[in-house]
């Protein structure tokens, strides 16, 4: 196949990934439409940073949902805008390598998660402590067994995964884990599912 039959496939290609990585992204951040997984896959394919011009033509949509995009892409840390010396208009890149910001940035959506029902848990076992009757013991039980259930999510999340500003870079921690303790934490893991590794 030339250069020039190519294009098709090339474009096909780009599409796909466009459309996959739209619906990834919608899937795990509420709030960002599968535009902004497109903005993520631009992004990803482009040999560096764009602008919000270039990403509307790109993408055959208006700059003010592009805009929009690209403000919740950078709340959730996947995104970040920077500007040139003497230019009057902003360019957008991701903050680290695809799939590894994405991933990073959902696992500090789930560390805030856990942060706060700690808290929320923390706060309604304080406001409980001095009622009395049946119902008031059995609600105190819960909020506390959700305490301590949510401390060790925390717990788990501190150990395996620091709080670090910025994307992860997953493929420099998973070289540096020894393959026999990934495996180790498989087979544990396993185990306490109750599954079995599929041959």
């Amino acid at each position: 196949m030339s250069a020039s039959e190519d294009g098709p496939v090339l474009e096909a290609t780009r599409r796909m990934l466009l459309d996959g990585v739209g619906a990834e992204v919608v899937a795990s951040f509420p709030g960002i439409t599968r535009l902004g997984g497109q903005i993520v896959a631009a992004l990803y394919l482009s040999d560096g940073p764009l602008s919000m011009d270039t990403l509307s033509e790109m993408l055959g949509r208006s700059k003010s949902n592009i805009f929009s995009n690209l403000r919740a892409l950078e709340a959730a840390g996947i995104v970040e805008k920077s500007r040139s010396l003497g230019s009057r208009h902003d360019v957008f890149a991701l903050r680290g390598p695809y799939p590894d910001v994405i991933i990073g940035a959902y696992l500090a959506k789930l560390r805030r998660v856990i942060a706060d029902k700690q808290d929320l848990s923390a706060r309604a076992t304080r406001m409980l402590a001095n009622a009395h009757g049946e119902e008031a013991v059995a609600l105190r039980a819960r909020m506390e067994a959700l305490g301590r259930k949510y401390e060790k999510f925390g717990i788990v999340f501190e150990e395996l995964m620091p709080a670090m500003d910025g994307p992860i870079d997953l493929e420099r921690l998973l070289s540096l884990v020894p393959v026999k303790l990934l495996k180790a934490v498989g087979a544990v893991t396993r185990r306490a599912f109750g599954t079995t590794k599929r041959p």
